[in-house]
């Protein structure tokens, strides 16, 4: 037939005819668009986040994120712009063609070549006709990756091979159509064929492959490579399964773990994470005095039943949970704040406290927890804090488009949004900057959450489950059942994670809420364990921070050994870091003797005790106090900054205080009779709570002997351990 003819009819009949030895024509397996086609845009980035599947879609070309919609995705090829991107009577001509080889202007560049499968395949779905479906298509079911697990030298490398099933049993090798990314490409690298490529150094990370709407992991792990004593993990002492389970993985990576830390770094390391403060000179001495040998389970148990306690733990929470005092008012955040640190003096446990923030009800001004409903206003809002907060799950993704990361749609983001659709408020409502008044939060008799696309009104149901019986008088009550459920693997891991991250200076998954198959845990053995005795005990806070404090592995010195100084992932030595802004100050406060008096707290409060940024306090931002303006949760920014050294060597009120009549210095200078030795005892035992070595004690006492003016020699010893970093830094 004539090309001219040829065309004619083409445009005439509105079809595609296909010449002799075409697909259709030889009887080839027709083009399918959601097992063809999408995958072709999926691997080549056009329906990715920079590209046309960004959420205005691109120079007017809108696709969905990574093909997740297919209906969207073929009515924007085949009939948005008026068809004009498909060109059925030429189908070599079509716009969708000829941009992606670079034969038309692409703000994308070429994608493909004319030759390669992924043109021949829309060609030659083009030449079938474009078709939305085919008639028995099969869909796909599952991705799976052919191994999952691999051990490799250093500079080494393996494929990964990834293989699609689909409902009519078939299965199809897509491994050069799959999108794969590494956790860590210093670690290790993936290119886009799935070569996977180990770097020098030892370590491990997770390689995710998406193919379509599914995703799977596979585990890397560089081992290092010189051999260690094959008795040296029989011979290390162990406390509990934690040390167990760690030593089983370091034992496999052939690294060794660091000694244990002396007594007096302990008794420091321990204070701070369980109650925020130092121990008191006189603690430390009646500590590293004793012989007891059970001295440390002693002081872990008598410490846990401190009233310092509860501040300095209700604090984290308060990070997480505290409002903008100018959004929802002054006395809405106090009394959110008190009901918070009531929920720590009470020992209350996890689950308990958990579900009073979910189903709070009341006034602002009578129950703390109602607050949350104040602070935040729709369904959306709540939706996405509570999943983050209480199952480490980020959904704000899923609100507008499938997760790129995970199974969760735009379907389950509104479905688990609509145990909040029934809400209500009565009051004055928020009135920013000021928003003064009281308001009620109270359960409606209606209210509903609809699909942002499809309008359809959605029950509430949870995620990763099927739906369940909802409580008809107040669907947050079956949201709190399902939350606190010992059968919710992810409510009890994400608090253990918190906790695990606090104690031991990294979060067995970082970020510490961000839980994910794309995101495993470093030792999921470990996060399984701890999360199981985490339940059993009753979801009991301080059952779980006494389990991990009395295990040797929490007893890890920092210093490194030549096997562990590269690792940063398996707990083999303690990680280094800053201690809080409130700890900090509140010791500077105990070496000096001297109180911050801070603004709107009573007199001698500590810095762990206020309850709102608004109350100034210049240390606690330059230490990195989370800015209540920012949308919780808030996180704290961890490195240590220069401002920060510079403020401890230079503020005048640091100065104030170490020279204060009324502090420790004056104290110890004026105190008759006093040996020089024992004041360096009593300076070392208050700021590092330990002894000074000799070469310590040596110059120490040299310089408050050789003093014109004793007081001002200890008050440069004050200044100067203030400012070392032993003093700010966790070892």
């Amino acid at each position: 037939m004539p090309n001219l003819l040829r065309t004619c009819v083409k445009l005439i009949l509105g079809i595609s005819l296909c010449a002799a030895g075409s697909a259709v024509a030889d009887g080839v397996d027709r083009v399918s668009f959601e097992l063809d086609v999408q995958p072709v845009l999926s691997a080549h980035g056009c329906n990715s986040g920079p590209c046309h599947g960004k959420q205005r879609g691109q120079n007017g070309f809108q696709l969905s994120l990574l093909g997740f919609d297919s209906d969207f995705d073929f009515a924007a090829l085949t009939q948005d712009a008026r068809g004009r991107r498909l060109f059925p009577s030429s189908p070599e001509q079509s716009l969708l063609l000829r941009k992606a080889i670079g034969a038309e202007p692409h703000g994308g560049g070429r994608r493909f070549e004319i030759d390669s499968p992924a043109y021949l395949t829309l060609l030659r779905w083009i030449e079938q006709g474009a078709a939305r479906s085919l008639a028995n298509e099969p869909t796909l079911e599952v991705v799976t990756l052919e191994a999952t697990n691999f051990s490799l030298q250093p500079n080494g490398g393996a494929g990964l091979k990834t293989v699609a099933s689909y409902s009519d049993g078939s299965k199809r090798d897509v491994t050069a159509m799959t999108t794969y990314l590494s956790n860590d490409d210093a670690v290790v690298s993936v290119n886009a064929d799935g070569q996977v490529t180990a770097g020098e150094l030892p370590g491990e990370s997770t390689i995710m492959a998406r193919y379509m709407n599914h995703i799977c992991v596979a585990n890397v792990v560089i081992p290092r490579q010189d051999p260690l004593d094959p008795n040296l993990f029989d011979q290390l002492p162990r406390d509990n399964y934690i040390d167990d389970l760690v030593y089983e993985k370091l034992q496999k990576q052939n690294i060794e773990p660091s000694e244990a830390i002396s007594e007096s770094t302990y008794l420091r390391r321990v204070h701070q994470d369980l109650i925020g403060r130092l121990p008191s000179a006189a603690e430390a001495k009646q500590f590293l005095d004793s012989d007891a040998p059970d001295k440390r389970e002693r002081l872990v148990d008598s410490l846990l039943n401190r009233r310092e306690y509860a501040d300095h733990w209700s604090g984290y929470w308060a990070d997480l949970l505290r409002p903008n005092p100018y959004r929802v008012g002054i006395k809405a955040v106090l009394n959110y704040d008190n009901w918070i640190r009531q929920q720590f003096r009470e020992n209350v446990s996890y689950d308990q406290f958990v579900r009073q923030l979910v189903t709070a009800k009341g006034s602002t001004w009578h129950n703390g927890a109602a607050t949350l409903f104040r602070d935040r206003r729709s369904p959306d809002e709540i939706t996405t804090m509570v999943s983050q907060l209480f199952l480490g799950i980020r959904l704000e993704c899923a609100k507008c488009h499938h997760h790129p990361f995970e199974r969760y749609s735009q379907n389950d983001f509104y479905q688990f949004a609509a145990y909040f659709a029934r809400v209500g408020r009565k009051g004055t409502g928020l009135s920013p900057p000021i928003s003064g008044g009281e308001e009620i939060v109270l359960t409606t008799d209606s209210g509903t959450v609809k699909h942002p696309l499809t309008g359809q009104v959605l029950n509430p149901t949870p995620l990763y489950q099927a739906s369940h019986m909802v409580d008809e008088a107040d669907p947050r009550q079956s949201l709190a059942n399902w939350l606190t459920s010992t059968e919710n693997e992810f409510f009890a891991k994400v608090q253990v994670n918190r906790l695990w991250s606090t104690l031991m200076g990294r979060g067995l998954v970082e970020p510490v809420d961000d839980l994910r198959s794309t995101n495993p845990a470093t030792n999921p053995q470990l996060m399984d364990a701890l999360a199981q005795d985490f339940k059993d005990s009753g979801f009991n806070q301080k059952h779980l921070l006494r389990t991990i404090v009395l295990s040797r592995v929490y007893a890890h010195s920092s210093i490194p050994t030549p096997s562990n100084v590269t690792d940063r992932v398996n707990y083999s030595r303690h990680y280094r870091h800053r201690v809080r802004a409130e700890l900090l100050l509140d010791a500077i406060a105990d070496v000096t003797e001297t109180s911050a008096n801070m603004q709107a707290m009573p007199p001698e409060s500590r810095a762990n005790q206020v309850w709102t940024t608004r109350v100034d306090s210049i240390f606690l931002d330059t230490f990195g106090r989370p800015n209540e303006n920012q949308d919780p949760p808030c996180e704290r920014t961890p490195d240590s900054t220069m401002t920060q050294s510079l403020h401890l060597m230079n503020s005048r009120e640091l100065d104030k205080r170490i020279r204060s009549d009324e502090g420790r210095a004056a104290r110890l200078a004026n105190k008759e009779g006093a040996l020089t030795s024992n004041i360096t005892d009593e300076l070392y035992l208050a700021a590092f709570s330990r002894y000074p070595d000799d070469q310590e004690r040596s110059y120490a006492n040299g310089l408050i002997e050789q003093s014109d003016s004793k007081r001002t020699a200890i008050e440069d010893l004050i200044w100067a351990m203030i400012n070392a970093p032993e003093f700010s830094i966790q070892d």
